[in-house]
């Protein structure tokens, strides 16, 4: 079992950063692919950056080359850097952990562990 905590939400203006982190507790060697999800109200919950074990990344579309996803395995630690920050970007923000090789297909539904979320608020 592995158990996942988010933090590193809070409120910024439109244009700042924020870096969220997850920390992995538990059974983290079975952990192969990671990723972070974003809720925002009214949506489907869906999945904005992954990373596996060798360090791949895959971004959705609206994050790409904003949102910098990233892993220190000594730490079990999981970030998200999240610069240039837009209100469309507020939500609620979940790191999601599994023992699959390749996850970026994955839906939140999919993984096997699964964050509590961290608020995140960008103001215009």
């Amino acid at each position: 079992e592995v158990q996942l905590q988010e933090s590193g939400g809070g409120s910024v203006q439109s244009g700042g950063s924020l870096r969220l982190s997850c920390v992995a507790s538990g059974d983290t060697v079975s952990v192969t692919c990671m990723a972070w999800f974003r809720q925002v109200p009214g949506k489907e919950r869906e999945g904005v950056a992954y990373i596996d074990d060798d360090d791949s990344t895959y971004y959705e579309d609206s994050v790409k080359g904003r949102f910098t996803i990233s892993q220190d395995n000594a730490l079990n630690t999981l970030y998200l850097q999240m610069d240039s920050l837009k209100p469309e970007d507020t939500g609620m923000y979940y790191c999601a952990a599994d023992g699959t090789d390749f996850c970026s297909y994955y839906r939140w539904d999919q993984f096997d562990y699964r964050g509590q979320g961290t608020q995140v608020t960008v103001s215009s």
